[in-house]
């Protein structure tokens, strides 16, 4: 028992950063129809801001104060990655919005390329690592052989990840982007004719995914403790099968799928062989896919004549 919770806390941890990962691939895909294949080195790129930001801080200006400084490290990544997906939109994807299907998908392999290459250029292929931060242990369960812990990081990662989903929810179904995202999600060329601006609402929502995605490469670095220019591939596509294991184009299906993800790969790798955790990961998806080809929470297409 005492393994379970140990791992259902483990689980949802990495879930959560898999969820805030699979919701800019999700909502890319709701309005546009398009899988954005670079979302994942966004991710990574973010990683590496995040870092270079927070030895900035704490060896070159002297910050002390590690609450300052991680939301300081939060609040820059967001900033520089939603930047850098903004120009990424409107560099490799606008021109090739009306085109066949597969020329943004060609495009979005290639940048994801080009972001993995860059990085490795500037930073090298070895892992990068930074002090250890929040590493204050409560101990949930004592004695039977086994103890079961929660991390302070743990807590702080679940925590912003429900503050920012609350958040984020809150602004799709009450604000008036939000209502342009859903409009057009539905029907984009009415949407335009409505007035709403089309190109913008686009341009907002990668800039959105790639906040969010941000967020999850903070994360990521204080869960890990190390970041490599390798980092966007294997999380990337694991955020992308949570998107189409939730149903792909449905945000709450987005999030359980990756805390299902995330679960799936904790509890294989207590209980079985770690060397086979991702394996386990696409056979549940691929099981779901079989039987429930729209995903969890997806609607099936309607072909509009």
């Amino acid at each position: 028992m005492e393994i379970f919770l140990q791992q259902l806390i483990n689980g949802v941890t990495l879930g959560s950063i898999y969820g805030l990962i699979a919701i800019g691939y999700t909502m890319v895909f709701g309005i546009i129809g398009m899988v954005n294949f670079a979302h994942g080195d966004v991710f990574m790129v973010s990683t590496f801001i995040a870092l270079i930001a927070f030895l900035a801080l704490t060896q070159i200006l002297g910050a002390t104060s590690l609450p300052f400084c991680f939301i300081a490290v939060l609040i820059g990544a967001m900033v520089l990655t939603s930047l850098w997906s903004y120009m990424i939109e409107r560099l490799a994807y606008r021109r090739l919005r009306g085109s066949f299907r597969l020329a943004p998908l060609i495009s979005a392999i290639g940048m994801s390329i080009f972001l993995s290459n860059l990085v490795y250029v500037l930073q090298g292929p070895r892992n990068k690592s930074m002090p250890p931060l929040f590493n204050d242990v409560i101990q949930v369960t004592q004695g039977g052989g086994y103890d079961v812990t929660l991390s302070v990081k743990q807590i702080l990662i679940v925590a912003v990840t429900a503050l920012l989903l609350a958040g984020f929810w809150l602004l799709v179904q009450k604000t008036s982007l939000g209502r342009a995202q859903r409009a057009c999600e539905q029907d984009s060329r009415m949407a335009a004719l409505l007035g709403i601006d089309v190109d913008r609402t686009i341009s907002l929502t990668f800039v959105i995914g790639a906040a969010l995605a941000a967020v999850a490469g903070v994360l990521y670095m204080l869960y890990y403790g190390v970041v490599n220019s390798s980092d966007g591939f294997i999380p990337g596509v694991k955020a992308f099968t949570a998107a189409v294991l939730g149903g792909i184009g449905s945000l709450p299906g987005a999030v359980l799928g990756g805390l299902l993800i995330g679960l799936i790969e904790t509890f294989w790798s207590a209980y079985f062989s770690s060397d086979y955790k991702d394996v386990a990961a696409f056979s549940i998806l691929a099981v779901t896919l079989i039987f429930m080809p729209s995903g969890l929470f997806g609607r099936p297409d309607v072909e509009k004549v």
